[in-house]
């Protein structure tokens, strides 16, 4: 599907494995200008990987862009692993790789997931973030979570049953944990289904129009292991984030300028989170795309992006 409005295809100037604490490895790359503006894209998930159209929200002629495959997830190794893989962690392996490539301070771009990352590591290092562009805003919340298990039904209730009914009956009162026992069987036969049907679910309610291609990206076994593996494991752990959550940390960050970009039909993260950012963050400005639900690529919501992408450029 032609995407004119997102830069051209471009490949990156320099890649790269980063060894980092408990034998985890970190795959990263470097786009466009070497001498432009930093830029950090945070994938979503957690455990999606990050893919060669994230290179396309900025102008490889302004931006340093930077793009790396979080713990366990995409290019990243060990595939899937678990162990030491929490949000501290990868807050810290953020500033492991800014500190690698010598970069002062730069922007946060990141969605869904990559939005609750984003949140945590400016909240961690105020000082090394120029501004965020955040879309599809998670907050890593109970009632969040909640939604993404059981709520999603009462828009997709086929897709749902299909997620749901691949676990036995007895089992189903407890989705979470009955999804997360089969994700880390050391059997493929067995977590690479469970991983295939928690994806699908995924992108099957992640686009306002059915998007068969979205559908098929996220049954690949690769990213499908990744995303549903490493979700699962943060959903049980409470996003790993503080008893505060995100919200109460909004002092830290009141002085960074923010972008915030929202689907009004997003189901996975349902705009009531981006509004109670906004609300929380007096430098941010709220875009809602009227026509438009989860997805990045959704025509109405890169669009969005790429223009504040584009307002931060101006900022200089």
């Amino acid at each position: 599907m032609p995407r004119g409005d997102l830069f051209p295809d471009i490949a990156p100037f320099e890649t790269g494995l980063l060894p980092l604490s408990g034998g985890h490895v970190m795959y990263w790359e470097q786009v466009g200008n070497p001498r432009g503006q930093p830029a950090l894209f945070l994938h979503g998930g957690p455990g999606a990987g990050a893919g060669a159209v994230h290179r396309r929200f900025f102008d490889p002629a302004h931006w340093r862009i930077i793009i790396f495959d979080q713990r366990g997830s995409g290019r990243s190794r060990p595939l899937g692993e678990l162990a030491g893989n929490t949000t501290p962690n990868l807050v810290a392996d953020i500033e492991t790789l800014r500190r690698f490539l010598g970069i002062d301070s730069w922007l946060l771009f990141g969605g869904s997931w990559g939005s609750t990352l984003a949140l945590a590591y400016a909240q961690a290092h105020p000082d090394r973030v120029q501004g965020c562009v955040l879309r599809g805003v998670f907050l890593g919340r109970a009632q969040e979570v909640e939604w993404f298990l059981y709520g999603m039904r009462r828009i997709f209730p086929d897709a749902w049953s299909q997620f749901a009914e691949f676990i036995p009956a007895p089992e189903r009162g407890d989705l979470l944990r009955a999804y997360l026992a089969r994700l880390t069987d050391p059997d493929p036969q067995v977590h690479f289904p469970a991983a295939r049907a928690w994806s699908q679910y995924e992108g099957l309610c992640s686009t306002l129009m059915p998007s068969p291609d979205t559908v098929a990206s996220f049954a690949q076994d690769r990213t499908a292991l990744g995303l549903a593996r490493i979700e699962a494991h943060y959903f049980a752990h409470d996003l790993f984030l503080p008893p505060e959550g995100l919200l109460g940390g909004m002092a830290r960050i009141a002085h960074i300028p923010a972008e915030i970009v929202q689907g009004r039909y997003d189901m996975v993260c349902p705009a009531e989170s981006a509004f109670d950012l906004a609300a929380a963050w007096p430098r941010a400005r709220l875009t809602v795309v009227p026509d438009a639900g989860h997805s990045a690529l959704e025509p109405g919501v890169r669009v969005s992006l790429v223009a504040a992408v584009e307002r931060f450029r101006r900022r200089g």
